[in-house]
C-alpha cells in the first residue's frame, strides 16, 4: 500500500515538473489581473447590471492575451521592454520614466497590502484591526516574493487554483440563470455601463505585466520561434482561468446580491458579507479568503516588473537569484507598511484605496508602457524581421487607443477624488 501511495506521488510530483518545464509563465502574468480591484468591478458589473457585461470580460481578457502575446515575442525575438527603453533614451529619461511608471506600482502595492489584511481582519471577527495586519501582510509578501522565479511560480499557480475552486463552488451552489449568463456574451451597452466597462479594461490590461513578461520568457527558456506556439497555448490557459475566476464573482452578485436588492458596493468585501444572510456563512468565509488571496496574489508580480524595469533601465544583467534583485524588491514591497499610514493621515478607507490608486496606473503607467510596446514590436533594429505584420499592428492598435480612452474616461473622477483629498 506505501509503496502505491509513494509510487502515486512520484507520477504527481513527475506530472507537475513536466509542466511546469512548458507552461506556467502566464499564470504569473494574471495573478495581478485577478485581484481586489477586479473583484470589486465584477461584483459591480453584477449587481448593477446582472448578467448583461459577461462579454466585456470576455473581450478585455483577449486584449490581455494580445497585449502579453507582444510583449513574450519581445522578449523571444528582441529584447525586454525595459532594455528597450534604455536603447531609445538612454539611462538617465529611464530611470526617470522607470520612477513615473513606477508611482503606480507602489500605490498599488499599498492598496493590494490594505485589501488583503482588510479581509483577513474581517475573517477573523475583527479581532485583530486590518492595520496591524498589513504589517504582517507586508513581510509575508517580503518572504514570498524572494523566491527564485521557478519556486513563485509554483506558488502562485497553487493559489490561482485554490481561489478558482473557491469561487467556483460559491458560484455554482448560487443557482444562476444559465439563459441569463448565455445572452451575457452578447454584445450590449446598457445605460451608464461605459464607465464600469472601461474599469473592465483596465483591471485586466496590466501595464507591469508588459515589461515582467518581456523578461521572463528567458527565465521560461522560450528563446526562439518554436517556443511560441507554447507560449500561447500557457496565455490562453492563464487568461482562461483569471476570466472564469472573474466571471464566478460577477455569477455569484448577480445572482444572489442583485435579486436581493443590492445597488452598489462600499467595499470589494460587501458581496462576502451579504452572502452570509443568503447562502449560509461558509459562503461568507470562501468569498474573503478569495478576496483576501487574490489581493495578496497580486503583490509579488507587480514588484517584480518594477525591480526588472530598473534594472534593465540600468543597463544590469537581472537575475531573480541575486541579492540585488531581491534587495530591491523587498525595499519596494516594503511599501505596504504605509497603508496603515496613508488611512490615518489622508482618512482613506480600504476600497477608496482600491479604487483611487489603481486609477494612477490606468490613467498614466498603461498609456505610456502601451506606446512603448507598441513601438518596440515595431523596430526593425531590435526585431528584425519579426516586427509586427499590418494584421498584427491592426489588432495591437486597440490596445493603444483603448488605453488613452481609458485614460481619458477615468481622469476627471481622479482629479474630483485626488482634489478632495487636499481640501
Amino acid at each position: 500500500m506505501s509503496d502505491t501511495i509513494f509510487g502515486t506521488r512520484e507520477q504527481l510530483r513527475d506530472t507537475a515538473s513536466g509542466f511546469f518545464q512548458q507552461y506556467g509563465l502566464a499564470f504569473v502574468m494574471v495573478a495581478s489581473v485577478v485581484g481586489a480591484g477586479s473583484i470589486f468591478v465584477a461584483s459591480s458589473v453584477g449587481i448593477q447590471y446582472g448578467y448583461t457585461l459577461i462579454w466585456g470580460f470576455v473581450a478585455a481578457a483577449l486584449i490581455g492575451v494580445m497585449a502579453q502575446d507582444m510583449s513574450a515575442r519581445l522578449g523571444i525575438f528582441g529584447e525586454p521592454l525595459g532594455t528597450f527603453m534604455r536603447r531609445k533614451f538612454g539611462e538617465r529619461v529611464s530611470l526617470a520614466l522607470g520612477a513615473v511608471l513606477s508611482v503606480g506600482a507602489i500605490l498599488w502595492t499599498i492598496e493590494l497590502t490594505a485589501a488583503t489584511a482588510k479581509g483577513v481582519s474581517v475573517l477573523l471577527g475583527g479581532a485583530v484591526g486590518w492595520q496591524p495586519l498589513a504589517v504582517a501582510v507586508t513581510v509575508l509578501a517580503v518572504l514570498t516574493g524572494v523566491l527564485n522565479y521557478e519556486g513563485l511560480e509554483r506558488v502562485m499557480t497553487a493559489m490561482l487554483f485554490v481561489l478558482l475552486a473557491a469561487y467556483l463552488l460559491v458560484a455554482g451552489t448560487s443557482s444562476p440563470s444559465a439563459l441569463g449568463i448565455a445572452g451575457g456574451f452578447v454584445p450590449s451597452l446598457p445605460g451608464g455601463s461605459l464607465t464600469l466597462v472601461a474599469s473592465v479594461v483596465g483591471s485586466t490590461a496590466i501595464w507591469s505585466n508588459f515589461f515582467l513578461e518581456s523578461n521572463l520568457v528567458a527565465e521560461k527558456g522560450w528563446t526562439s520561434a518554436e517556443d511560441v506556439p507554447t507560449m500561447r497555448k500557457d496565455l490562453a490557459m492563464g487568461y482562461g482561468i483569471a476570466v472564469v475566476l472573474i466571471l464566478s464573482v460577477l455569477v455569484v452578485s448577480a445572482a444572489v446580491l442583485r435579486p436581493a436588492g443590492y445597488e452598489e458596493l462600499r467595499s470589494f468585501i460587501t458581496p462576502g458579507r451579504a452572502l452570509g444572510s443568503t447562502m449560509g456563512q461558509w459562503a461568507t468565509v470562501l468569498f474573503l479568503f478569495g478576496a483576501s488571496a487574490a489581493a495578496f496574489n497580486s503583490i509579488m508580480p507587480v514588484m517584480w516588473a518594477v525591480v526588472y524595469l530598473f534594472q534593465n533601465a540600468r543597463g544590469v544583467a537581472v537575475d531573480s537569484a541575486n541579492r540585488s534583485f531581491k534587495l530591491i524588491y523587498a525595499v519596494g514591497t516594503a511599501s505596504g507598511l504605509l497603508a496603515p499610514l496613508v488611512n490615518v493621515v489622508f482618512g482613506l478607507s480600504v476600497v477608496e484605496m482600491v479604487v483611487l490608486f489603481a486609477a494612477y496606473s490606468g490613467i498614466v503607467s498603461l498609456p505610456i508602457t502601451a506606446v512603448l510596446l507598441f513601438w518596440a514590436v515595431n523596430d526593425e533594429e531590435v526585431m528584425g524581421d519579426r516586427t509586427n505584420g499590418l494584421g498584427l499592428n491592426a489588432l495591437n492598435a486597440v490596445l493603444v487607443v483603448l488605453a488613452f480612452v481609458l485614460a481619458a474616461i477615468s481622469l476627471p473622477g481622479f482629479l474630483q477624488s485626488f482634489g478632495e483629498i487636499l481640501l
